[in-house]
């Protein structure tokens, strides 16, 4: 189950962007579908913008732009849309002699009011989008596209060929190729059919759809006037090992902790540090500065999981320390308090068995072993650690996106809001903060680099969305006026809603490091009543 929200948690940036306006993990900007199938109705990916290019009018008719001639590019299909015939679909396969493979990329294009931009759409997990993901762009009158970056389907078998060998071109086509052939494409076809190029282009994506955004600005700056990266699937080779570590220390330790002790602790530890921020709202506003131990757990009731034994509360310790060598040096970060630890680790089944979450199984599988049947239980902690090596060692090149030297997009102008959910039960937000705070020391420090690039750090948020504290929406719209009109967002807005769609609470999402601090009078679900802060 896990696995598949992760999938369809950002496979379109339709979804990851409509979310709560352009993130990632389902249908509004950021939340992921077990979250936004809890019932409210969600708002789209933003307003429409004026247009950036007065009068544009198609030159040519849609379908001419099936004769269009692309390098190494076949226009498989160029038709109005049946349902609706304002837009122009479009299907392009892009190849790259003499791999064979094939890039299969999806534009949706005005057939006139076009707002004179381009909006790129990310995916999730190992999918690299979908051809929906154009959808929610072309109806505010952005020429959109998405891809499929060389392969069908969202497990990761597309690393291995019909020989069991990896395909370093697919995985190049997934890790970074696809999405810039994307781009290049939809801005060829879109400059094809109005006449003149788009006067601004913009990505938005969240989790794998935000990883794709960072990649643009490291590997292809020039692609993209600004990005919306949600909850960035960056430190790829490093995090995805992360999400099977909770299994491995579990199978180690031959004792399965079942969801419901899993979400006790959780409870617990959001109960220990809610108020540290003068409001109880069950919400930990900064899990790093809650240091909430589990040891007062050991024998209270979690109801019918039973009591908590001590063997419980040392693993749950480790799942929010992080993953550890065998001599306890550090690997990566862990969970933060209050995120849904049974989402990646969740044991099951009789007897119970720990779960390995899918989408890291398949990288051990497919890219690290190359053993299509490893059995997670046969992975021990000294096997972990030589793979967690090994990842790093063979692929923190081509798909880790933690480069922090981003010179040539800010010299260009580039803009990027980057937003990770503090409760994220798939990515930890930590890796982010590690990421941004990298780029602050490489790029001249804080305030220079928060003249291209800032974070915001949602409390309560769950992967791309969702969770007890509010979402953010209006990246996309921060992120266009920022690179057209100058105004840096200061804030974002975040909010929580009804089943109606109607706002519950709301909060402004600062930039990194500052947290939101109640003012002390007024409601505390009004995000008017909070000002940006140091501290509480």
């Amino acid at each position: 189950m896990t696995h598949r929200i992760l999938l369809l948690v950002t496979l379109t940036s339709a979804f990851a962007n409509a979310q709560i306006q352009g993130g990632g993990r389902g249908p509004a900007q950021g939340a992921p579908p077990a979250a936004a199938g809890r019932g409210a109705a969600q708002p789209t990916l933003g307003v429409i913008p004026k247009p950036a290019i007065a009068n544009a009018k198609p030159v040519r008719s849609c379908e001419s732009l099936a004769m269009v001639s692309l390098p190494n590019t076949t226009i498989e299909s160029a038709a109005i849309d049946s349902t609706n015939p304002g837009i122009c679909r479009v299907t392009a396969v892009t190849t790259h002699p003499p791999a064979g493979d094939k890039v299969r990329i999806w534009l949706a294009i005005p057939a006139s009011n076009w707002n004179g931009r381009f909006l790129g759409n990310g995916g999730g997990g190992f999918s690299g989008g979908s051809q929906q993901g154009p959808n929610a762009g072309a109806a505010l009158g952005y020429a959109a596209g998405s891809t499929d970056t060389g392969h069908e389907g969202g497990n990761g078998s597309f690393a291995l060929d019909a020989n069991g060998r990896l395909n370093w071109q697919l995985i190049r086509d997934n890790a970074h190729v696809g999405i810039h052939e994307m781009t290049v494409t939809g801005k060829a076809l879109t400059q094809a059919m109005y006449g003149v190029a788009p006067k601004y282009s913009y990505f938005n994506g969240c989790s794998t759809g935000g990883r794709q955004g960072l990649m643009e600005v490291q590997r292809y700056p020039q692609d993209y006037n600004g990005v919306v990266s949600g909850a960035p699937a960056i430190n790829w080779a490093k995090f995805i090992p992360q999400e099977l570590w909770g299994s491995v220390a579990m199978n180690a330790a031959g004792n399965p902790i079942p969801a419901c002790k899993l979400a006790a602790a959780t409870a617990a530890a959001i109960a220990a540090c809610d108020a540290m921020d003068g409001v109880k709202d069950g919400v930990i506003e900064d899990p790093k500065r809650c240091n909430y131990d589990p040891k007062p757990l050991i024998g209270t009731s979690a109801g019918d999981c039973g009591a908590f034994t001590e063997a419980d509360v040392n693993l749950i310790r480790k799942f929010w320390e992080g993953p550890r060598r065998e001599d306890g040096s550090f690997l990566w970060y862990g969970m933060a308090r209050g995120a849904d630890l049974s989402a990646l680790w969740g044991s099951r089944g009789t007897p119970l068995k720990p779960q390995a979450f899918g989408i890291s199984m398949d990288w051990f599988r497919y890219f690290l072993s190359q053993n299509p049947q490893l059995d997670a239980a046969a992975i021990t902690p000294a096997a972990y650690e030589r793979y967690y090596d090994q990842s790093i060692e063979e692929y923190g090149v081509v798909i880790g996106t933690d480069n922090p030297d981003l010179t040539a997009f800010r010299d260009r102008g580039g803009k990027a809001i980057i937003w990770h959910g503090w409760a994220d039960q798939l990515i930890t937000p930590e890796g982010t903060i590690d990421y941004y705070t990298r780029v602050q020391e490489k790029m001249g420090g804080a305030k220079k680099t928060s003249e291209f690039a800032r974070l915001f750090l949602a409390p309560g948020v769950g992967h791309c969305g969702g969770g007890a504290g509010p979402s953010p929406y209006g990246q996309l719209d921060a992120l266009r006026a920022w690179v057209e009109d100058g105004k840096a967002p200061e804030t974002l807005t975040a909010a929580r809603r009804d089943q109606a769609g109607a706002i519950t609470r709301s909060r402004p999402l600062c930039q990194y490091p500052l947290v939101a601090k109640y003012k002390g009078s007024g409601s505390t679900d009004d995000a008017a009543n909070f000002a940006c802060s140091t501290g509480f």
